[in-house]
């Protein structure tokens, strides 16, 4: 596939009547670790080569991919897709543009340039700190991942590019045990980087903390459910705004008018001290892209200001049903899906608070500290997330921990019910699934409260 080829492609595409068409193509090798105490208990790598084709006429799509680049088979794919569609053929001569390259991902140690021997002295060393933190860690499950994806996108509107993004992250979970019962707890680290991002991380205290929050859950009593004051502390406790909010805010659910915040631009949907972003461009963030996967530069996204409702997060098929514009949040797992509306770096603004102010003006809660997993529905904002590390706050002091808390409310309630921000910014990793697969993002936020919160308990 060279640009003629593509050209002729993306014009059989267009032969009985569709108005736009695109390629996307992709080289992708992944590697997967695994080691569960000492041992390495799983190592695989991934090549994944193809090619997926779309065609639109209007917002009527139809979608293939193969991975026999011939042009003989591209072309005959091409035909199929574009015989979904009849009317009047349109002459589209375009000109490929010239775009201006950017690399807000840089990369030094490629994953191809480290031994196996070498990425698995990462894990050898989180596994033997996590297993001599306690007598009481019984298991120790940790797993590195990395992926280089090299893309080229082109389309019909003279769009092609081409962008290489590397993703790289460590994770670890630890089981504690008394001979009774067993608790939990699990971390991770990643970047849209190279291996020089372990320049930066201490793994022995990344490791510990994991082992210790093992421990101390171990020995918590089971927290009491009801209606609350809760923080919820940074990084990973972004997954609230995610999963409870801004999936509400993909065009994906808004286009159809099935989200909670459909028609709801330039309303006041949270507190005053709420502005929510999505930023595909802080340098190497995991969920960070040079150019999403329409080809279209990503950008910074203002979600929510000062409580008002400001913009959605909006692809190009969408943007035809919407009649808004392109935010740049095209995304897909791989050249086996159509893009559509997805996040990338997701947070909360920093407020004016700090963190001790806010626990200080806290007479009675709970401090979520480690956020876990849940679900949510786009339509109502309805959701229910684990709490994985909580403690009580009594009288302005974080006291003893508590497990097995749940929060449980809507995405609408509890931007409205926010009314403390602090200042303390940091983010998560993680892996969001959606209609167009699964894609790294980051979640983050300050320390934030919430009041009147419902969490459910059996303490």
């Amino acid at each position: 596939m060279n640009k003629k080829t593509i050209k002729q492609i993306l014009q059989t595409c267009l032969a009985t009547g569709a108005d736009f068409s695109e390629v996307f193509i992709e080289k992708s090798i992944s590697n997967v670790y695994e080691m569960t105490k000492d041992k390495v208990t799983k190592a695989s790598t991934n090549y994944i080569y193809g090619i997926g084709v779309r065609v639109l006429k209007g917002v009527e799509e139809a979608y293939g991919y193969t991975n026999d680049l011939s042009m003989k088979s591209v072309h005959a794919l091409a035909t199929r897709l574009a015989s979904s569609f009849t009317g009047e053929v349109k002459q589209l001569d375009f000109a490929w543009k010239t775009a201006k390259k950017r690399n807000i991902i840089p990369v030094v140690k490629t994953p191809s340039s480290l031994t196996n021997a070498e990425k698995l002295s990462l894990l050898t060393k989180v596994n033997q700190v996590v297993s001599a933190y306690s007598p009481e860690i019984t298991q120790v499950l940790s797993y590195l991942t990395d992926k280089e994806q090299t893309v080229t996108i082109a389309n019909s509107k003279g769009t092609y590019v081409t962008d290489v993004r590397t993703n790289i992250r460590i994770a670890t979970n630890a089981v504690a045990s008394d001979g009774k019962s067993m608790q939990s707890a699990s971390d991770n680290y990643g970047r849209n980087r190279g291996y020089e991002l372990f320049d930066d991380l201490d793994l022995n205290e990344f490791a510990t903390e994991v082992a210790k929050a093992a421990v101390i859950m171990l020995h918590a009593d089971e927290v009491a459910g009801g209606k609350m004051t809760v923080v919820v502390h940074n990084g990973f406790g972004g997954v609230l705004l995610h999963e409870a909010c801004v999936h509400s805010l993909e065009a994906t659910s808004v286009a159809k008018g099935v989200s909670v915040f459909s028609h709801k631009l330039g309303q006041k949907i949270a507190s005053d001290v709420v502005t929510a972003v999505d930023d595909g461009t802080i340098q190497n963030a995991w969920g960070s892209l040079n150019v999403d996967d329409e080809g279209n530069p990503t950008q910074k996204n203002v979600l929510i200001e000062n409580g008002i409702l400001k913009s959605y997060l909006v692809d190009y098929r969408n943007s035809l049903r919407m009649n808004q514009p392109i935010t740049g949040s095209g995304r897909r797992q791989s050249y086996q899906y159509s893009p559509t509306s997805r996040m990338t770096n997701t947070f909360f603004a920093p407020g004016k608070s700090t963190f001790d102010e806010i626990i200080t003006n806290t007479k009675f809660g709970l401090f979520a500290k480690k956020m876990g997993g849940g679900s949510v529905d786009p339509s109502t904002g309805q959701f229910n997330f684990a709490v994985n590390e909580g403690y009580l706050i009594e009288d302005g002091k974080i006291t003893k921990p508590v497990k097995g808390a749940t929060l449980i409310g809507s995405g609408a309630e509890v931007l409205k019910n926010i009314d403390m921000i602090a200042d303390n910014l940091s983010y998560g990793q993680g892996m969001c699934g959606s209609a167009s697969g699964s894609i790294p993002t980051d979640v983050g936020q300050p320390t934030i409260r919430v009041q009147n919160m419902t969490v459910g308990g059996r303490g």
